[in-house]
């Protein structure tokens, strides 16, 4: 069997295609990458939520699955949109890596609970607003492109420090970097973070989907992602919403703690549920109406309607 894997052609991208491959391999799987650019990785002068965050990441990939160009696209699990084309789903996800924003820049004594003010940037409307509400005394400033691209921003002065996931950060051996982990309490990550999904078109035969699965997909992993993902789904959540979540779980029980926040940091709401893996979906659906019906749905017309 011979799988070809699509995906994005950055160092992270690449390296997020290549323990795809390594996982196959180790099934007697051979595999090839094919290099795909996205509107994401073309336009770096506009923000996210300037740009319309409806598939930027993922479009150009899911084209090639569907042609049969690609057999698999590997994904950042948190950059895939919240509901995917009735053609097109998710077959696995790979096991989670540690899930924390992390606090990055040359200078280690940096801390946002020093109350000291410095310049942070990011591209993430989810961070600028907790930012906003945790850290008021924090200017933020607007950060694209790759890693690389960024560690360079910061280099040339750009910020004083950069807002990122551990996960990348950790992949691409910058953990000297790291001058802070941030909470999850009260930053809770974006959905998906720190997980490898695997996406194929719905024509691509029932032995390729069962092999990749088999030797990719970490169930745990899976479970608490379909709950994130269905909390996520349920807010018509996006690049361009400051929407939460994180579930953790055993065999037995999933712990879900999502939320939204208003882009002027001034309105967080945040709530936990608990329940069976098997009901990771209702979980994600049960989380969102109750932030829903406590202001949510106003908190969502607000933000959608200055995007």
């Amino acid at each position: 069997m011979h799988i070809r894997i699509g995906t994005r052609s950055s160092r992270l991208a690449l390296w997020q295609a290549e323990y795809i491959q390594q996982l196959l391999e180790g099934g007697g799987v051979t595999s090839e990458l094919v290099l795909i650019e996205t509107k994401g990785d073309q336009i770096l002068d506009r923000s996210l939520s300037k740009i319309g965050s409806k598939g930027i990441f993922t479009q150009e990939l899911e084209d090639q699955l569907r042609s049969g160009q690609i057999d698999i696209a590997v994904h950042s699990a948190k950059d895939l949109q919240s509901s995917l084309p009735p053609d097109l789903g998710i077959i696995a996800f790979t096991e989670r890596e540690q899930v924390n924003d992390v606090l990055v820049s040359r200078d280690k004594s940096l801390s946002l609970t020093s109350g000291h003010p410095f310049v942070i940037g990011t591209s993430s409307t989810r961070r600028v607003a907790m930012l906003k509400h945790y850290c008021p005394h924090i200017k933020v400033v607007d950060m694209r492109g790759n890693l690389q691209t960024r560690l360079r921003k910061l280099d040339e002065g750009h910020c004083d420090a950069l807002l990122l996931a551990y996960a990348g950060v950790h992949r691409m051996q910058y953990d000297d970097l790291i001058a802070e982990f941030l909470p999850v309490e009260d930053f809770t990550p974006a959905v998906g973070q720190g997980s490898v999904a695997i996406e194929v078109a719905d024509t691509l035969s029932l032995d390729k989907l069962e092999t990749v699965r088999k030797l990719t997909n970490h169930q745990p992993t899976e479970a608490c992602l379909k709950a994130e993902r269905a909390f996520l789904r349920r807010l018509e959540g996006g690049c361009s919403i400051p929407v939460f979540a994180l579930a953790t779980g055993t065999d037995d029980a999933i712990t879900l703690t999502g939320g939204l926040i208003n882009l002027d940091g001034n309105d967080l709401l945040r709530e936990t549920f608990s329940g069976p893996p098997a009901q990771a979906e209702h979980l994600g659906n049960e989380l969102a109406e109750a932030i829903l019906a406590r202001g949510g749905d106003v908190i969502l017309q607000a933000i959608r309607a200055v995007l």
